[in-house]
């Protein structure tokens, strides 16, 4: 899939930031409200109370909500973006689904229907195609000085970063719902109703977080678009097809069955699956999906000191 830009009225913000901007003691309020409508982000200003590196819990929320709400926004201006991020997954589905459809009758697949057993597997895999480009986006705004115009805000740092993966979250939640909404239409069945649904969306927004995330670092690591290129072509298929996207655990090798003990998809994959069933084993919902949530957290962690790190270098 496709990186998204967003940068919104750049040419107003320059070709990239002057010695001022890199120095906010240099700069008074007029300056700072004017790097503000350069950048594009200007609907009022951001939330009270307001704090550079400290602040608490409700400032760093609504400083995230914020800076969200901007990146929403421009996706807004760009409607074609919103049918092709649809386009691959109804392939994924529909083709897959047809293509696929004789390999329940293998003895120890385990599902009477390979739509009902493909829809999980596309609702995560779209999540991880999808946000393994957040990088980009970062890399575009810092090439193009609008990160610099950010750091001159009287923004708290995380939410600066934090808000690429919430966008993520938010539009991975958005995609899960109709692509479920598709699968039903296209004979789906699921057994775990309501509750088993939110959990398959949950753990494809856990995905969504922890790989934007990861994108995130590596794009301020590298600050080069081939690096990000090339680390999302060599892991979106391994991390894809060494799980059970596609195919039943008991007919994988036992190598790759290994292989997908350990694999972050797998876990989401195998937690929302489960939820999904009619009989339920919510210990083991509750033991991969945990796994997944701590570390989405700990990527999202890292990605917040490797900016603080990117702060420090302009």
């Amino acid at each position: 899939m496709s990186p998204l830009t967003t940068h919104p009225q750049e040419s107003a913000a320059g070709a990239g930031p002057d010695a001022a901007s890199r120095h906010p003691e240099h700069q008074g309020p007029a300056s700072h409200s004017a790097d503000l409508r350069a950048s594009g982000a200007t609907m009022g200003g951001p939330p009270g109370p307001i704090a550079r590196e400290g602040g608490n819990v409700l400032s760093i929320a609504a400083h995230t909500t914020w800076m969200t709400g901007r990146q929403l926004r421009a996706i807004a201006r760009q409607p074609a973006y919103l049918v092709i991020m649809l386009i691959q997954p109804v392939i994924w589905l529909f083709l897959f689904g047809s293509l696929f459809r004789k390999v329940v009758e293998l003895p120890g697949f385990g599902s009477p229907s390979y739509l009902d057993y493909l829809v999980p597997g596309v609702v995560i895999m779209s999540a991880l195609s999808a946000s393994m480009w957040s990088g980009m986006t970062v890399l575009e705004e810092i090439d193009r000085g609008i990160m610099d115009r950010f750091l001159v805000l009287p923004l708290h740092r995380s939410a600066i970063i934090n808000a690429s993966a919430v966008m993520q979250a938010l539009i991975c939640a958005v995609q899960s719902v109709i692509i479920v909404l598709l699968g039903w239409a296209g004979g789906a069945h699921y057994a775990g109703g309501i509750t088993g649904l939110l959990v398959l969306i949950v753990t494809a927004v856990l995905v969504a977080i922890v790989f934007s995330a990861f994108s995130n670092t590596v794009g301020m690591l590298a600050r080069q678009r081939e690096t990000i290129i090339g680390i999302n072509s060599f892991l979106l298929l391994p991390l894809t097809f060494l799980s059970t996207a596609f195919m039943a655990e008991a007919l994988m090798p036992h190598w790759m069955r290994i292989v997908a003990n350990c694999n972050p998809v797998n876990w989401a994959l195998e937690s929302g699956r489960s939820a999904m069933t009619a009989n339920p084993d919510w210990a083991r919902v509750g033991l991969q999906g945990g796994g997944l949530a701590l570390l989405a957290i700990a990527v999202t962690a890292l990605s917040v000191l490797m900016f603080r790190a990117y702060q420090k270098s302009v």
